[in-house]
């Protein structure tokens, strides 16, 4: 049992009684036509999710990082694609404020109506794994940044409204990454094409392309070189952050699979009786479990500025997202025939959980942040 406070424990009932009445009824059609349902924002604003990890003077609540792994744990137990695109607003607004002067604070958060959505953008077709491989350049002209270049796999591509993206801005490979905040409506700046993905279907992701785009001076977060560092101390947080989604889906596909075997009957008789499947279902809780206590482990370090941070939030994002990957297609096997077509969603987690494990950082990059960790 996870020893939450009564603030987090409000967070964690109140998202499952919305994820399950508003948003459960709309996985399945928005994996099947691609698209995300913009009201989910609309509902998301009412609920608070949109602001929550901002500032009290911004509107926010300033939420602990446990907090949002329970928002997005419980948001993708139901869809895994609405809980992906509040996870790249988060990613990118937490990249923002760890970057950020306040008078940048006050012009880009303050607002009248909805909290503006953010997305975030550092892979680019040659520099995925590899930030410091970035080629999307920059030159000063004046009062502003002429940029060229193509980024990808973005999150949330066409859905934001501002975007926190990496750029080079000298040769140097670790020091010569900037960061900067790019409005959608900025010269020279578009989006590209629409990935059609395996999971997260019902979610947005794009390229984004820079044709001589003017990025004003006033919009280079930092100190202008500190991109590199920017992404790292995002990651540390955003990784828990990642494990809290994929243990969602493998929370989501157990409880669907463990109804299921209780009413199916073959021999004439449940085959939730059957040995072999109450073997498979006891490790399938177990890692589940095992996930869930590495993931908030990690967020409470996280939120306490601990050390080893960089390698629990690893190892919290590398296994959970093993055991969505293992839960869920276990789960399609208990279910046999009807595991493996869309009428039922297991089919669909496990399209989802195979993103978990590419996603913020390959598993295997986390094994050589731990190992680098462990050996230092």
């Amino acid at each position: 049992m996870l020893n939450l406070t009564p603030e987090q424990s409000m967070f964690q009932k109140t998202t499952r009684e919305i994820a399950r009445e508003k948003i459960a009824p709309l996985a399945a059609e928005m994996d099947r036509e691609q698209e995300f349902r913009t009201e989910i924002l609309e509902l998301f604003d009412q609920c608070g999710y949109l602001s929550m990890m901002l500032p009290e003077e911004y509107g926010g609540i300033n939420a602990d990082t446990v907090s949002l792994c329970l928002v997005i744990e419980e948001l993708a137990k139901v869809c895994a694609s609405t809980s992906v695109t509040l996870t790249g607003h988060i990613t990118g607004s937490v990249a923002f404020l760890r970057s950020t002067s306040e008078e940048q604070k006050q012009k880009f958060l303050a607002h009248s109506g909805r909290p503006k959505i953010f997305g975030i953008s550092i892979s680019e077709p040659g520099a995925g794994s590899d930030v410091s491989g970035i080629k999307t350049s920059t030159k000063l002209e004046g009062d502003y940044y002429r940029v060229n270049g193509t980024k990808c796999f973005v999150t949330n591509g066409g859905l934001a409204d501002l975007y926190i993206v990496f750029i080079r801005t000298s040769p140097n490979r670790k020091g010569g990454i900037g960061t900067f905040l790019v409005e959608k409506d900025t010269p020279g700046f578009s989006i590209g094409k629409k990935e059609d993905k395996m999971g997260f279907r019902g979610s947005n992701t794009t390229d984004l392309i820079f044709e001589d785009a003017l990025i004003p001076k006033g919009n280079i977060l930092g100190e202008g070189s500190g991109g590199f560092e920017v992404v790292m101390r995002t990651m540390d947080k955003m990784r828990v952050i990642v494990g809290a989604l994929a243990l969602g889906i493998a929370e989501g596909a157990l409880e669907f699979v463990l109804n299921y075997v209780k009413e199916r009957s073959q021999f004439g008789r449940s085959i939730a009786e059957f040995q072999g499947l109450r073997f498979m279902l006891a490790d399938m809780s177990t890692r589940v479990n095992a996930a869930r206590l590495l993931v908030y482990s990690g967020a409470k370090m996280v939120d306490q500025g601990l050390e080893d941070v960089s390698m629990y939030s690893s190892m919290a994002k590398y296994y959970a997202s093993d055991v969505a990957m293992y839960v869920t297609t276990n789960a399609v096997q208990l279910m046999g025939g009807n595991g493996y077509m869309r009428d039922y969603p297991v089919e669909r987690m496990m399209r989802d959980a195979k993103a978990t494990q590419i996603f913020e950082g390959t598993n295997q990059i986390q094994r050589l942040v731990i190992a680098k960790r462990l050996l230092s």
